[in-house]
């Protein structure tokens, strides 16, 4: 999957081509209209190419979700424990998906995404437990490429939702989520340390 300002282009190069393989998706990012740039306002400054993370390419993740991690003061910060932890996320997967950004080669952000249920509505949907962009390209489409792309992922598994949650002192990050059409959630999230 990628995205590109000026129109979209097939993902054909590389460790990604396994997209097609494994999730049928030939297409830019987003899917259902190729008009990222018009859904949000203004075009996107940068080409933005999102992908699942290949094996080959978790060492290269591992300081973007460290410094997640730090965003929000995860104690125990560790590149031995997060391989471990995050490897699980690698395509296929039955747990998950990790997708990485990149633009202009580099890896500028990522999601990650875990399988999960609602019983509620007795279906799956995808939880975008992790959304996290480079400060260094924030503002410059690349959380909204990665949202797109999970709804993507999420529609080629034929779930109807994706879920996600933010602190509630990240006002910027609620800022592009309210810009997504996403509904924010009524129902609170508790904590139990077990």
């Amino acid at each position: 999957m990628v995205f590109v300002p000026a129109g979209p282009k097939i993902l054909d190069r590389g460790p990604h081509r396994f997209v097609e393989s494994v999730y049928g998706a030939r297409t830019a990012v987003p899917a259902r209209d190729g008009r990222l740039a018009s859904r949000y306002g203004d075009p996107v400054p940068i080409e933005i190419e999102v992908a699942p993370i290949a094996a080959e390419e978790l060492e290269e993740l591992l300081p973007l979700i460290a410094a997640y991690q730090r965003f929000y003061e995860a104690e125990e910060i560790g590149d031995d424990r997060n391989r471990s932890f995050f490897r699980r996320f690698l395509a296929p997967s039955d747990d998950g998906l990790l997708l990485g950004a990149r633009s202009a080669g580099r890896l500028v952000g990522y999601a990650c995404l875990y399988w999960h249920f609602s019983s509620t509505r007795a279906t799956e949907s995808v939880l975008m437990n992790d959304l996290y962009v480079d400060e260094s390209v924030r503002g410059q489409g690349v959380g909204r490429a990665l949202i797109e792309a999970t709804a993507e992922v999420a529609r080629e598994r034929g779930t109807a939702t994706v879920e996600w949650s933010t602190a509630p002192d990240n006002h910027t990050a609620q800022r592009l989520y309210d810009s997504t059409g996403a509904e924010r959630s009524e129902w609170f999230s508790y904590e139990l340390r077990a």
